[in-house]
């Protein structure tokens, strides 16, 4: 009964989690912060500085896995405009394969994924990645389940949040993207 209520608990978390565009306000993103590529190499988010960058906690054995199709979708769509999609697998929620080559090659079979994607990282508690902890600190977000999204915007802001339930291409989440190319 315990394991039900923390898969209930984590599941409700995962579905009451809305965007919160008030987070605008909030410190903008930290120089330096860097990412291992599951490629081998490394991301600099600084690198990235000017464009918007959805970053999506997933894991390859949650039933949100089908979302990749819709990262992928937005990848090839607001790519050529500017929009960067990072995939960060992780195993916080005991959902992602064993390894890096593993999820790379679960996630070019099953969904041709050509989109950045990090080794598995974590993304909750004291070992989060960086990029996780500052999301905590700064702007009270730390995902609660596979698939929580958060957007920043081109000048390092956050531009929203949003749980596992709403689709990457969503009338919400692209139109706050469409909102930053356009802007």
């Amino acid at each position: 009964m315990l394991q039900r209520r923390g898969f209930i608990g984590m599941a409700l978390a995962a579905l009451t989690l809305s965007a919160r565009p008030g987070l605008a306000a909030g410190q903008t993103l930290p120089e330096g912060l860097t990412f291992p590529s599951i490629d081998g190499g490394t991301y600099r988010m600084d690198d990235w500085r000017g464009r918007p960058i959805l970053v999506v906690n997933t894991a390859s054995r949650c039933g949100f896995t089908p979302q990749y199709d819709d990262l992928q979708a937005l990848h090839e769509t607001y790519g050529p405009r500017g929009l960067v999609v990072l995939a960060v697998p992780s195993d916080d929620f005991r959902q992602e394969l064993d390894d890096a080559a593993a999820v790379k090659d679960f996630c070019e079979v099953n969904f041709g994924l050509t989109l950045p994607m990090t080794d598995i990282l974590p993304v909750k508690g004291p070992g989060a990645h960086p990029f996780y902890r500052w999301m905590d600190k700064a702007h009270g977000f730390t995902p609660g389940w596979n698939f929580n999204k958060v957007l920043i915007a081109p000048s390092g802001a956050v531009a929203g949040t949003w749980g596992s339930m709403p689709k990457p291409m969503g009338r919400a989440i692209r139109g706050r993207i469409e909102a930053l190319l356009s802007a």
